[in-house]
Parts: C-alpha cells; structure tokens; sequence
C-alpha cells in the first residue's frame, strides 16, 4: 500500500463487521422465542463458566480482567471476529453433521450479499495488476446423486494478497475479487482469480490482546470462500484452502477438514490451476 492509503484496522474491520452483521443478519423474533430453549441454553452457558471457575481456581484479578476484556470487545466491535473465529466451527460441526454431499465450514465475517452476477466463464472483479499468482478454479454443481444442477450459483469471496477484504478495509473497490458465478447447462464453472496467501485476523483489537495473553498465533491459511446453491437443494457455506500452504493445520479459527484442501497444478497459460466439485444435499422438507 502506498504512504497515502488508509491502513486497515482490527477496530475499522470490526466496526464495519458488526455493522454488516445487524444489517444482513436476522436473530429470532421476539414472538418465536422458546422460553424453554432459551433456559436450557444459557443455563447450560452459565453452568460451564461456573465449572471453568471452581476447577481452576479462578482470582478475581482474573475474573476483573475478563470482565474488562468483555467490554473491550464490545467496544472495539469484534463480537462477530471473536465468535466466527473461536465458536462458529462448532456451530458449523453440529448443524450440517449429518448432511449428504460436499462439506462444509465456516461463513467468516466478511459476507456481503448481492455480489454482481458473472456467467459460469467468467474472471473475479479485480484492479488491475491485482497481486498475486492467478488461479483458475473450476468445477461442477451436482445434487448429491450426481445429477448436474444449472444454473446454481457460487457466491466467491476471498482476501486480496495482503489478506484483506473489499469492503472491510480501506482503499479497495466495493467488489474486489467477489462475485456469484451462474453454472453452464451441466453445472460447470471456471473462475479466474488469484490464488490467495495465509493472512493474520486483525490483532490491533481486543481479539489480539487474547491471542498475545494466551501465547496463541492469529493465523488463517489461504482459503477461498465459498456459499453454493440451487433450487430445492440446501445451501452449502464453505471455505477451500491449498495443499502445502502454511497454518493447514493449526489454523486459528479451527475451520480446516481435509475434504476441503485443494491441490493446484501449473496452468499451461502461467498460474495455476485446480478443479473442485460441490454435491448439494436436498432441502429440508
């Protein structure tokens, strides 16, 4: 970045994280509420903190200095950096367990809905002389038989080569490397974009101040993000990462499964390039 472009923050990319959440996200209205549900779920939170503080002997320097770190992340906006790092894959893990097809992980922070539409050739938004290896990632949509799905859509998103994101940091076009790809008649697709490289979450915040006390790393592998989907299938939420990269295994936000690395070879056209197939399970009835 040049000496004149606004440096990205962890407090800007979870203001801006927290303000997309309230708008795009819907929690459950009030009058659907299950008082019985609700019981059992922070009973059973509170219960566990309780356990954590009998069991380790808990000072109340300590339990001070998590009470002061609590308000911190509220006021640094990184409630939904903290939770899709730390608690999301297990939310993941429980709800799509028992699905049929590709596999899943975690959504991330940095969704923006209504990305613009590409046709199933097409090449990601992106500046010109984007840094980075190109990368062609290609593919097929199927339901989980194996019967092609057309014009399903694959909603892209991914981290530029300083590992930020278009929209959660300053000095990038709305769009930089976003897009939904629309499958051919056979639910194929390529996309050319670039391969991205591992980046640490923001550690300027309150999520940093934990990583840094706990002798934790703040690193994520490189990963394309993924959200596929077709009519009358249910939506899969993905993120692929590469073969041979850095943090595959000790990546922060614990989202890695095997099913989900992607092993690249040299395009005859310069890059690289990789092919990956996603199966949707049926929907829900």
């Amino acid at each position: 970045m040049s000496e004149t472009t606004p440096t990205a923050t962890a407090a800007a990319s979870g203001a801006s994280a927290t303000e997309r959440f309230l708008t795009d996200k819907t929690g459950m209205p009030a009058e659907d509420v299950d008082t019985a549900r609700v019981d059992t779920l922070a009973a059973a939170v509170i219960t566990a903190v309780h356990d954590v503080i009998r069991r380790h002997q808990v000072t109340y320097e300590e339990y001070n200095a998590l009470k002061s770190w609590l308000i911190s992340v509220g006021q640094d906006g990184e409630w939904p950096l903290f939770l899709d790092v730390w608690v999301e894959h297990v939310v993941e893990e429980v709800v799509t367990g028992s699905r049929e097809g590709s596999k899943g992980t975690i959504e991330g922070p940095y969704y923006v809905p209504d990305a613009p539409a590409l046709p199933s050739v097409a090449t990601l938004p992106m500046r010109d002389g984007e840094a980075g290896t190109p990368l062609v990632f290609q593919g097929q949509v199927t339901d989980a038989t194996g019967q092609a799905l057309p014009g399903a859509v694959l909603e892209m998103w991914q981290a530029d080569d300083d590992g930020l994101y278009a929209q959660f940091a300053p000095g990038i076009p709305e769009w930089n490397l976003r897009g939904g790809i629309v499958t051919d008649d056979e639910g194929r697709f390529a996309v050319t974009t670039i391969q991205p490289a591992p980046y640490q979450i923001p550690t300027d915040g309150s999520c940093g101040r934990l990583i840094a006390a706990a002798g934790w790393h703040p690193w994520r592998p490189a990963h394309l993000h993924l959200k596929v989907s077709a009519p009358g299938h249910a939506p899969l939420t993905t993120q692929l990462y590469f073969k041979d990269g850095a943090y595959p295994e000790a990546d922060v936000a614990s989202a890695v499964k095997p099913e989900l690395v992607l092993d690249p070879r040299p395009a005859g056209t310069g890059g690289n390039e990789v092919t990956y197939d996603f199966a949707l399970a049926p929907a829900a009835l």
